[in-house]
């Protein structure tokens, strides 16, 4: 397995990522990106390995405006602006040297778990799609998310998400909040868990910030429409006590898109390297896609 840096191109700007090859001809390759504000520094590679290993190529990105990749306004998410960095990835994917155009797979977890379902509705050269630990629907995280606020918290950092909006789309500079903080105090992410969690994960690009308007892009997410128009094989998998996305929303999700779905008696962040369902998770997406690979357009292939 050898990896090398790549560049690609979304809109105007270049987007980073890390090719993960496996050896052999026409190869089969997965583009995978991470969650919420993350990088691909920061907890992709050992996912990546584990598929290069068994012979699937991966093709790992940064979105704009995050990590090595290019892109203004700096850690702003806008979820249509990183669905187009996956579109972008996957031609990419495409013309890696030894890589098969027709087999090429999808794999996004948490916020990215969403995005990869909607990519895949929108493409009709899609073979598989797995999503883990799905952001599935806005709303329910939103209420999540909200009860462990009180009312005043959550409405002034609404406030602020409103006016860094309009700053950033009259040009200016968006009104930034920490990604992650302790329990109490003031984060995107401030549940039991998630700042020592996501800051054992977090790689050298990584930054503790993002654009306070980020809970304007997550109410929005609705994703059972794109699973139920997939017509790619799908896992989902579901951790059973997840605190960020309820596993009853991914469920239903689940339902609309056919998939084969395993759980997990675990929370969101132990699916993840160092935690210890990490190896159960990522073997049984190996052999998802070992199997779903296996046949292209109903011909046996090795």
């Amino acid at each position: 397995m050898t990896r090398s840096e790549i560049s690609f191109r979304s809109g105007q700007d270049a987007c980073s990522g890390w090719h993960f090859t496996s050896g052999g001809a026409l190869r089969r390759v997965v583009v995978m990106a991470h969650g919420f504000g993350g990088t691909k520094d920061s907890g992709l590679e050992p996912f990546a390995q584990r598929f290069a290993a068994a012979g699937i190529d991966v093709l790992a990105f940064d979105y704009r405006g995050f990590g090595a990749s290019g892109g203004v306004p700096r850690q702003s998410l806008s979820v249509r602006r990183q669905i187009d960095d996956y579109n972008a990835a996957v031609e990419a994917a495409k013309t890696l040297d030894g890589v098969d155009p027709s087999r090429v797979g999808l794999w996004g977890a948490s916020f990215s778990g969403g995005h990869v379902l909607r990519v895949a509705a929108e493409r009709d050269d899609i073979g598989a799609v797995i999503s883990l630990t799905p952001l599935t629907s806005g709303l329910a995280v939103s209420r999540a998310a909200a009860a462990s606020r009180d009312m005043v918290t959550s409405l002034r950092w609404t406030l602020t998400g409103v006016r860094s909006r309009f700053a950033v789309r009259r040009g200016g500079r968006p009104t930034m909040m920490p990604l992650v903080a302790p329990v109490g105090e003031p984060g995107a992410l401030a549940l039991d868990g998630a700042y020592e969690s996501y800051t054992a994960l977090a790689g050298p690009t990584w930054r503790n910030e993002i654009d306070s308007s980020v809970g304007l892009e997550v109410v929005g997410v609705r994703t059972n429409a794109a699973a139920k128009k997939m017509r790619c094989p799908l896992l989902v998998q579901i951790a059973d006590f997840d605190q960020y996305v309820p596993a009853a929303a991914v469920a239903t999700t689940a339902a609309h898109g056919r998939a084969q779905v395993h759980h997990y008696p675990c929370d969101h962040f132990d699916v993840w390297p160092g935690h210890d369902w990490f190896d159960k998770t990522v073997s049984d997406q190996v052999a998802f896609l070992t199997r779903t690979f296996s046949v292209v357009r109903g011909t046996l292939i090795d």
